[in-house]
Protein backbone atom coordinates (compact mmCIF):
# COMPACT_ATOMS: atom_id res chain seq x y z
CA UNK A 1 0.00 0.00 0.00
CA UNK A 2 1.18 3.36 -0.56
CA UNK A 3 2.15 5.20 2.03
CA UNK A 4 1.19 8.55 3.30
CA UNK A 5 2.38 11.36 5.27
CA UNK A 6 1.34 11.75 8.72
CA UNK A 7 3.57 14.33 10.71
CA UNK A 8 2.87 15.51 14.27
CA UNK A 9 0.19 17.18 15.84
CA UNK A 10 0.29 20.66 16.70
CA UNK A 11 1.17 21.26 20.07
CA UNK A 12 -2.25 23.30 20.72
CA UNK A 13 -3.77 20.15 19.81
CA UNK A 14 -3.17 19.06 23.68
CA UNK A 15 -5.81 20.16 25.13
CA UNK A 16 -8.31 18.37 22.71
CA UNK A 17 -7.04 14.96 23.30
CA UNK A 18 -8.42 14.86 26.74
CA UNK A 19 -11.73 15.17 25.71
CA UNK A 20 -14.27 12.79 24.62
CA UNK A 21 -13.27 10.64 21.43
CA UNK A 22 -15.74 9.54 18.41
CA UNK A 23 -15.15 6.22 18.92
CA UNK A 24 -13.92 5.90 14.97
CA UNK A 25 -10.14 4.17 15.55
CA UNK A 26 -10.83 2.45 18.74
CA UNK A 27 -10.03 -0.79 17.28
CA UNK A 28 -6.88 0.56 16.20
CA UNK A 29 -4.31 0.48 19.10
CA UNK A 30 -0.98 -0.86 17.80
CA UNK A 31 -0.90 0.76 14.10
CA UNK A 32 2.04 1.81 12.30
CA UNK A 33 1.81 5.61 10.91
CA UNK A 34 4.54 5.59 7.70
CA UNK A 35 5.57 9.20 6.45
CA UNK A 36 5.04 9.73 2.64
CA UNK A 37 8.93 9.53 0.58
CA UNK A 38 10.33 8.56 -1.94
CA UNK A 39 11.54 5.40 -0.85
CA UNK A 40 8.93 5.10 1.77
CA UNK A 41 10.14 3.51 5.38
CA UNK A 42 7.62 2.46 7.76
CA UNK A 43 7.84 4.58 10.84
CA UNK A 44 6.53 2.50 14.11
CA UNK A 45 5.32 4.53 17.04
CA UNK A 46 4.76 3.13 20.71
CA UNK A 47 1.23 2.59 21.56
CA UNK A 48 0.46 5.18 23.91
CA UNK A 49 1.96 8.23 20.80
CA UNK A 50 -0.45 5.95 18.32
CA UNK A 51 -3.69 6.05 20.40
CA UNK A 52 -3.06 9.72 21.21
CA UNK A 53 -2.51 10.11 17.53
CA UNK A 54 -6.17 9.00 16.72
CA UNK A 55 -7.29 10.14 19.49
CA UNK A 56 -6.41 13.62 18.38
CA UNK A 57 -7.69 12.24 14.91
CA UNK A 58 -11.30 12.77 15.76
CA UNK A 59 -10.87 15.29 17.92
CA UNK A 60 -9.94 17.71 15.86
CA UNK A 61 -14.19 18.68 15.90
CA UNK A 62 -13.30 20.18 19.21
CA UNK A 63 -11.52 23.50 17.87
CA UNK A 64 -13.75 23.81 15.02
CA UNK A 65 -14.91 27.40 15.13
CA UNK A 66 -18.76 27.00 15.43
CA UNK A 67 -19.54 23.15 15.58
CA UNK A 68 -20.37 21.28 18.44
CA UNK A 69 -18.64 18.08 18.79
CA UNK A 70 -18.31 15.43 16.03
CA UNK A 71 -20.69 12.21 16.37
CA UNK A 72 -19.63 8.76 14.88
CA UNK A 73 -22.09 8.27 11.23
CA UNK A 74 -21.14 4.64 10.41
CA UNK A 75 -22.32 3.96 6.80
CA UNK A 76 -22.51 1.13 4.42
CA UNK A 77 -22.44 1.13 1.21
CA UNK A 78 -25.71 0.49 -0.80
CA UNK A 79 -26.00 -1.67 -4.01
CA UNK A 80 -25.34 0.44 -7.20
CA UNK A 81 -24.08 3.43 -5.14
CA UNK A 82 -21.37 5.14 -5.74
CA UNK A 83 -18.61 5.73 -2.13
CA UNK A 84 -19.35 9.78 -3.24
CA UNK A 85 -23.61 9.00 -2.56
CA UNK A 86 -22.30 7.24 0.61
CA UNK A 87 -19.91 9.57 2.21
CA UNK A 88 -22.70 12.03 1.41
CA UNK A 89 -25.19 9.85 3.28
CA UNK A 90 -23.37 10.79 6.53
CA UNK A 91 -24.81 13.52 6.54
CA UNK A 92 -23.03 16.33 5.05
CA UNK A 93 -22.48 18.13 1.50
CA UNK A 94 -22.08 16.73 -1.98
CA UNK A 95 -18.83 18.91 -1.92
CA UNK A 96 -17.25 17.85 0.90
CA UNK A 97 -18.65 14.17 0.27
CA UNK A 98 -16.21 15.03 -3.18
CA UNK A 99 -13.46 16.06 -1.64
CA UNK A 100 -13.04 13.01 0.67
CA UNK A 101 -13.53 10.79 -2.20
CA UNK A 102 -10.78 12.30 -4.32
CA UNK A 103 -8.85 12.67 -0.96
CA UNK A 104 -9.39 9.25 -0.82
CA UNK A 105 -8.78 8.30 -4.39
CA UNK A 106 -4.55 9.06 -3.67
CA UNK A 107 -4.62 5.74 -2.10
CA UNK A 108 -7.35 2.81 -2.97
CA UNK A 109 -9.13 2.49 -6.15
CA UNK A 110 -12.52 4.84 -4.97
CA UNK A 111 -14.38 3.72 -8.35
CA UNK A 112 -14.44 -0.28 -8.51
CA UNK A 113 -16.32 -0.73 -4.93
CA UNK A 114 -18.18 -3.15 -3.63
CA UNK A 115 -21.67 -3.27 -1.78
CA UNK A 116 -21.37 -3.84 1.93
CA UNK A 117 -17.86 -1.99 2.34
CA UNK A 118 -18.23 -0.06 5.49
CA UNK A 119 -16.54 3.24 6.94
CA UNK A 120 -17.04 5.15 9.89
CA UNK A 121 -17.51 9.35 9.44
CA UNK A 122 -17.24 11.77 12.22
CA UNK A 123 -19.71 14.52 11.32
CA UNK A 124 -19.79 17.99 13.26
CA UNK A 125 -23.06 19.92 13.26
CA UNK A 126 -23.16 23.67 13.46
CA UNK A 127 -23.94 25.30 16.02
CA UNK A 128 -26.48 27.94 14.04
CA UNK A 129 -28.80 26.17 11.06
CA UNK A 130 -27.49 28.55 7.92
CA UNK A 131 -24.49 26.00 7.75
CA UNK A 132 -24.25 22.57 6.63
CA UNK A 133 -22.60 20.04 8.43
CA UNK A 134 -18.82 19.38 8.44
CA UNK A 135 -17.18 16.47 7.65
CA UNK A 136 -14.13 15.89 9.98
CA UNK A 137 -12.60 12.39 9.80
CA UNK A 138 -12.95 9.12 8.32
CA UNK A 139 -11.69 5.65 8.99
CA UNK A 140 -11.86 2.93 6.20
CA UNK A 141 -10.61 -0.64 6.71
CA UNK A 142 -8.84 -1.67 3.22
CA UNK A 143 -7.38 -4.97 4.42
CA UNK A 144 -7.61 -7.13 7.62
CA UNK A 145 -4.24 -5.21 9.05
CA UNK A 146 -4.55 -1.93 7.01
CA UNK A 147 -6.76 1.42 7.14
CA UNK A 148 -7.01 4.54 5.92
CA UNK A 149 -8.07 7.82 8.04
CA UNK A 150 -9.13 11.56 6.55
CA UNK A 151 -8.93 13.87 9.21
CA UNK A 152 -9.82 17.76 8.99
CA UNK A 153 -7.21 20.41 9.85
CA UNK A 154 -7.48 23.83 10.85
CA UNK A 155 -6.93 25.54 8.03
CA UNK A 156 -10.24 23.25 6.40
CA UNK A 157 -7.77 20.70 4.51
CA UNK A 158 -8.38 17.07 4.32
CA UNK A 159 -5.43 15.55 5.82
CA UNK A 160 -4.69 11.42 4.69
CA UNK A 161 -2.65 8.49 6.57
CA UNK A 162 -2.40 5.11 5.57
CA UNK A 163 -2.41 2.81 9.05
CA UNK A 164 -1.12 -0.75 8.90
CA UNK A 165 -1.31 -2.93 11.90
CA UNK A 166 1.53 -5.47 13.47
CA UNK A 167 0.64 -8.98 12.05
CA UNK A 168 2.65 -11.60 14.21
CA UNK A 169 2.50 -15.11 13.38
CA UNK A 170 1.83 -17.58 16.43
CA UNK A 171 1.04 -21.12 16.99
CA UNK A 172 -1.81 -20.52 19.82
CA UNK A 173 -3.45 -22.42 22.44
CA UNK A 174 -7.58 -21.83 22.95
CA UNK A 175 -8.71 -23.09 26.30
CA UNK A 176 -11.57 -22.59 27.09
CA UNK A 177 -15.52 -23.76 27.54
CA UNK A 178 -18.70 -23.97 25.40
CA UNK A 179 -21.57 -21.12 25.90
CA UNK A 180 -23.75 -21.31 23.35
CA UNK A 181 -22.37 -23.35 20.35
CA UNK A 182 -18.90 -25.06 20.12
CA UNK A 183 -18.24 -22.17 16.55
CA UNK A 184 -19.21 -19.13 19.07
CA UNK A 185 -16.81 -20.63 21.99
CA UNK A 186 -14.02 -20.94 20.00
CA UNK A 187 -14.86 -17.90 17.74
CA UNK A 188 -14.26 -15.54 20.88
CA UNK A 189 -10.68 -17.41 21.21
CA UNK A 190 -9.48 -16.65 18.24
CA UNK A 191 -10.40 -19.41 15.92
CA UNK A 192 -12.15 -18.63 12.44
CA UNK A 193 -14.90 -20.82 11.09
CA UNK A 194 -12.62 -22.63 8.96
CA UNK A 195 -10.81 -24.36 11.95
CA UNK A 196 -14.58 -24.94 13.76
CA UNK A 197 -15.70 -26.50 10.90
CA UNK A 198 -12.56 -29.11 10.79
CA UNK A 199 -13.24 -29.86 14.58
CA UNK A 200 -17.10 -30.39 14.18
CA UNK A 201 -15.80 -32.58 11.49
CA UNK A 202 -13.43 -34.36 13.31
CA UNK A 203 -15.07 -34.63 16.53
CA UNK A 204 -18.52 -36.64 14.06
CA UNK A 205 -16.24 -39.38 14.49
CA UNK A 206 -16.78 -40.04 18.08
CA UNK A 207 -19.06 -37.82 19.63
CA UNK A 208 -23.21 -36.60 19.06
CA UNK A 209 -22.85 -32.92 18.98
CA UNK A 210 -26.63 -33.21 20.44
CA UNK A 211 -26.11 -35.76 22.68
CA UNK A 212 -22.50 -35.43 24.00
CA UNK A 213 -21.71 -32.41 23.68
CA UNK A 214 -23.14 -29.48 26.92
CA UNK A 215 -22.86 -26.40 27.85
CA UNK A 216 -20.17 -25.61 30.29
CA UNK A 217 -18.26 -28.45 28.72
CA UNK A 218 -14.41 -27.64 28.14
CA UNK A 219 -12.48 -27.52 25.09
CA UNK A 220 -8.62 -27.23 24.11
CA UNK A 221 -7.55 -26.55 20.36
CA UNK A 222 -3.71 -25.46 19.24
CA UNK A 223 -3.53 -23.77 15.71
CA UNK A 224 -1.41 -21.51 13.70
CA UNK A 225 -2.82 -17.97 13.05
CA UNK A 226 -2.01 -14.77 12.17
CA UNK A 227 -2.97 -12.11 14.52
CA UNK A 228 -2.66 -8.25 14.97
CA UNK A 229 -1.54 -6.90 17.90
CA UNK A 230 -5.20 -5.59 19.07
CA UNK A 231 -5.81 -9.19 19.21
CA UNK A 232 -8.03 -10.08 15.83
CA UNK A 233 -7.10 -13.21 13.89
CA UNK A 234 -6.98 -12.61 10.18
CA UNK A 235 -5.90 -16.20 9.05
CA UNK A 236 -5.70 -19.24 10.29
CA UNK A 237 -3.51 -22.25 9.47
CA UNK A 238 -3.53 -25.83 10.01
CA UNK A 239 -5.25 -27.08 13.33
CA UNK A 240 -3.12 -28.92 15.14
CA UNK A 241 -4.63 -30.38 18.35
CA UNK A 242 -7.76 -30.13 19.49
CA UNK A 243 -9.35 -31.88 23.05
CA UNK A 244 -13.36 -32.43 23.65
CA UNK A 245 -15.24 -34.51 26.25
CA UNK A 246 -11.88 -35.90 27.33
CA UNK A 247 -11.46 -37.36 23.17
CA UNK A 248 -8.07 -35.64 21.83
CA UNK A 249 -6.77 -35.27 18.20
CA UNK A 250 -3.27 -34.85 17.22
CA UNK A 251 -2.48 -33.43 13.65
CA UNK A 252 0.46 -35.90 11.93
CA UNK A 253 1.92 -35.76 8.55
CA UNK A 254 2.41 -39.13 7.51
CA UNK A 255 5.32 -40.36 5.16
CA UNK A 256 4.39 -39.46 1.87
CA UNK A 257 3.36 -35.76 2.89
CA UNK A 258 -0.70 -36.82 3.67
CA UNK A 259 -1.98 -35.13 6.94
CA UNK A 260 -4.07 -37.32 8.86
CA UNK A 261 -5.71 -36.82 12.93
CA UNK A 262 -4.55 -39.44 15.65
CA UNK A 263 -5.30 -40.22 19.28
CA UNK A 264 -2.53 -40.04 22.03
CA UNK A 265 -1.72 -43.58 21.39
CA UNK A 266 -1.07 -43.19 17.64
CA UNK A 267 -4.46 -44.86 16.24
CA UNK A 268 -5.75 -43.07 13.10
CA UNK A 269 -8.90 -41.28 14.68
CA UNK A 270 -10.76 -41.42 11.69
CA UNK A 271 -13.25 -44.35 11.56
CA UNK A 272 -14.10 -46.13 8.65
CA UNK A 273 -17.89 -43.79 8.49
CA UNK A 274 -19.03 -41.21 10.43
CA UNK A 275 -21.30 -41.40 13.24
CA UNK A 276 -23.68 -38.36 11.71
CA UNK A 277 -23.31 -37.68 7.81
CA UNK A 278 -24.96 -34.06 8.35
CA UNK A 279 -23.71 -31.28 10.62
CA UNK A 280 -26.08 -29.95 13.77
CA UNK A 281 -28.73 -32.60 12.56
CA UNK A 282 -30.47 -34.58 15.70
CA UNK A 283 -31.54 -37.79 15.30
CA UNK A 284 -35.12 -38.17 14.82
CA UNK A 285 -36.23 -41.88 14.17
CA UNK A 286 -34.14 -44.82 14.75
CA UNK A 287 -33.84 -48.27 13.19
CA UNK A 288 -36.32 -51.10 13.45
CA UNK A 289 -40.22 -51.38 12.93
CA UNK A 290 -42.00 -48.63 12.76
CA UNK A 291 -45.45 -47.10 12.09
CA UNK A 292 -44.83 -45.19 8.57
CA UNK A 293 -46.01 -40.86 8.53
CA UNK A 294 -47.78 -41.23 5.58
CA UNK A 295 -48.25 -45.03 4.81
CA UNK A 296 -50.21 -45.36 8.55
CA UNK A 297 -49.04 -48.63 8.99
CA UNK A 298 -46.38 -50.44 10.71
CA UNK A 299 -43.18 -51.68 8.56
CA UNK A 300 -39.39 -51.87 9.02
CA UNK A 301 -37.52 -48.54 9.25
CA UNK A 302 -34.21 -49.38 7.23
CA UNK A 303 -32.17 -46.91 8.26
CA UNK A 304 -31.79 -43.91 10.62
CA UNK A 305 -33.49 -40.41 10.08
CA UNK A 306 -31.36 -36.82 10.87
CA UNK A 307 -33.43 -33.80 11.14
CA UNK A 308 -32.02 -30.69 9.48
CA UNK A 309 -33.18 -27.78 7.77
CA UNK A 310 -33.82 -27.79 3.28
CA UNK A 311 -30.53 -27.16 2.37
CA UNK A 312 -28.16 -28.60 4.95
CA UNK A 313 -25.16 -30.45 3.51
CA UNK A 314 -25.11 -33.85 3.54
CA UNK A 315 -21.48 -35.25 4.22
CA UNK A 316 -20.25 -38.48 2.46
CA UNK A 317 -19.87 -41.43 5.51
CA UNK A 318 -16.52 -42.76 4.04
CA UNK A 319 -14.20 -42.78 1.33
CA UNK A 320 -15.74 -44.37 -1.40
CA UNK A 321 -16.98 -44.48 -5.28
CA UNK A 322 -20.85 -43.35 -6.49
CA UNK A 323 -22.86 -46.33 -7.60
CA UNK A 324 -26.43 -44.01 -7.69
CA UNK A 325 -27.71 -40.76 -7.66
CA UNK A 326 -31.18 -40.14 -9.09
CA UNK A 327 -34.73 -40.80 -8.27
CA UNK A 328 -35.51 -44.51 -6.28
CA UNK A 329 -39.17 -44.47 -5.73
CA UNK A 330 -40.54 -43.42 -2.05
CA UNK A 331 -36.80 -42.61 -1.36
CA UNK A 332 -37.12 -39.48 -3.92
CA UNK A 333 -33.59 -38.67 -5.00
CA UNK A 334 -31.41 -40.68 -3.82
CA UNK A 335 -27.24 -41.42 -3.35
CA UNK A 336 -25.39 -44.71 -2.93
CA UNK A 337 -21.67 -44.71 -2.32
CA UNK A 338 -19.89 -47.81 -2.30
CA UNK A 339 -16.97 -48.18 0.47
CA UNK A 340 -14.24 -51.05 0.64
CA UNK A 341 -15.10 -54.16 2.20
CA UNK A 342 -18.02 -54.50 1.30
CA UNK A 343 -19.82 -51.52 2.93
CA UNK A 344 -22.37 -49.19 1.45
CA UNK A 345 -23.86 -45.93 2.61
CA UNK A 346 -27.16 -44.51 1.71
CA UNK A 347 -28.55 -40.81 1.82
CA UNK A 348 -32.41 -40.27 1.26
CA UNK A 349 -34.82 -37.13 0.40
CA UNK A 350 -32.37 -34.96 -0.90
CA UNK A 351 -32.84 -31.74 -2.45
CA UNK A 352 -30.26 -31.58 -5.00
CA UNK A 353 -26.55 -32.99 -5.43
CA UNK A 354 -23.35 -31.78 -5.31
CA UNK A 355 -22.39 -29.86 -8.34
CA UNK A 356 -20.56 -32.54 -10.93
CA UNK A 357 -21.60 -35.22 -8.69
CA UNK A 358 -22.33 -38.25 -10.52
CA UNK A 359 -22.34 -42.32 -10.90
CA UNK A 360 -18.39 -43.28 -11.01
CA UNK A 361 -17.18 -40.31 -9.22
CA UNK A 362 -14.90 -40.81 -6.15
CA UNK A 363 -15.10 -39.12 -2.81
CA UNK A 364 -13.62 -38.19 0.26
CA UNK A 365 -14.81 -38.86 3.93
CA UNK A 366 -16.23 -35.52 4.77
CA UNK A 367 -17.02 -34.06 1.67
CA UNK A 368 -20.36 -32.33 1.00
CA UNK A 369 -21.92 -34.48 -1.34
CA UNK A 370 -25.55 -33.21 -1.30
CA UNK A 371 -28.30 -31.64 0.56
CA UNK A 372 -31.26 -31.75 3.07
CA UNK A 373 -34.63 -32.25 1.23
CA UNK A 374 -37.95 -33.72 1.43
CA UNK A 375 -38.26 -35.60 -1.82
CA UNK A 376 -40.44 -39.23 -2.17
CA UNK A 377 -42.28 -40.18 0.57
CA UNK A 378 -41.41 -37.38 3.20
CA UNK A 379 -43.36 -35.34 5.74
CA UNK A 380 -40.67 -32.66 5.95
CA UNK A 381 -37.13 -31.95 5.04
CA UNK A 382 -34.51 -34.55 6.79
CA UNK A 383 -32.36 -37.27 5.65
CA UNK A 384 -32.91 -40.40 5.57
CA UNK A 385 -29.23 -42.46 6.20
CA UNK A 386 -28.94 -46.05 5.63
CA UNK A 387 -25.79 -48.51 6.01
CA UNK A 388 -25.45 -51.79 4.19
CA UNK A 389 -22.98 -54.51 4.77
CA UNK A 390 -22.49 -56.98 1.73
CA UNK A 391 -25.78 -55.74 0.20
CA UNK A 392 -28.26 -56.40 3.36
CA UNK A 393 -29.12 -53.19 5.61
CA UNK A 394 -27.73 -52.83 8.96
CA UNK A 395 -28.53 -50.53 12.09
CA UNK A 396 -25.77 -46.90 11.31
CA UNK A 397 -25.73 -46.68 15.10
CA UNK A 398 -24.63 -50.41 16.41
CA UNK A 399 -23.12 -50.62 13.17
CA UNK A 400 -19.51 -52.66 13.84
CA UNK A 401 -17.43 -50.96 11.17
CA UNK A 402 -13.73 -51.43 10.59
CA UNK A 403 -11.43 -48.89 12.86
CA UNK A 404 -8.51 -46.76 11.65
CA UNK A 405 -4.98 -47.10 11.75
CA UNK A 406 -2.15 -47.62 13.55
CA UNK A 407 0.86 -46.09 13.77
CA UNK A 408 4.24 -48.24 13.94
CA UNK A 409 8.36 -48.06 13.61
CA UNK A 410 9.31 -44.94 12.53
CA UNK A 411 6.38 -43.40 11.66
CA UNK A 412 5.23 -43.73 15.12
CA UNK A 413 8.42 -42.08 17.09
CA UNK A 414 7.97 -39.01 15.20
CA UNK A 415 4.50 -38.80 16.02
CA UNK A 416 5.73 -39.12 19.96
CA UNK A 417 7.88 -36.80 19.29
CA UNK A 418 5.65 -34.29 17.39
CA UNK A 419 2.60 -34.96 20.23
CA UNK A 420 5.72 -34.13 23.07
CA UNK A 421 5.98 -30.49 21.95
CA UNK A 422 2.15 -30.02 21.18
CA UNK A 423 2.15 -30.99 25.56
CA UNK A 424 4.58 -29.01 26.33
CA UNK A 425 2.94 -26.14 24.65
CA UNK A 426 -0.58 -26.93 26.16
CA UNK A 427 1.53 -27.66 29.97
CA UNK A 428 2.73 -23.91 29.24
CA UNK A 429 -0.55 -23.01 28.06
CA UNK A 430 0.59 -19.82 26.24
CA UNK A 431 1.68 -19.36 22.86
CA UNK A 432 5.00 -19.64 20.57
CA UNK A 433 5.19 -16.41 18.26
CA UNK A 434 7.04 -14.61 15.34
CA UNK A 435 6.45 -11.43 14.00
CA UNK A 436 5.96 -10.75 10.21
CA UNK A 437 7.11 -7.76 8.43
CA UNK A 438 4.73 -5.36 7.73
CA UNK A 439 2.83 -5.28 4.76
Amino acid sequence: MQIYKSGRFPVRLAPALTAGAVAVCAGLVGWQVAARLDKPEPVTLAPEAVAALQHAAFTQAEAQPGYARSRNVEVRVRPGETLERAVERAGVTAEEARQAVETLGRAMDTIDIKAGMAFDAAVAQPHGEDRPARLVGLALRTGPATALTLTRTFDGALRLRALEEKVTAETTVADGEIKGSLYESAQRLGATPAITAQVAKLFAHKLDFQRDIQPGDDFRLVFDRKVTESGRTIETGDLEYAELHGVKFFRFERDGGEAEYFDEHGKNIRGFLLRTPVDGARLTSGFGKRRHPILGYARAHQGVDFGAGSGTPVLAAGDGVVVRAGRWGGYGNWLQIRHSGGWDTGYAHLSRYAKGLKPGMKVRQGQVVAYVGSTGMSTGPHLHYEVWQRGKRVNPVGAKVPQGTVLAGAELARFKAQKGRLERLLADGGASTQALASR
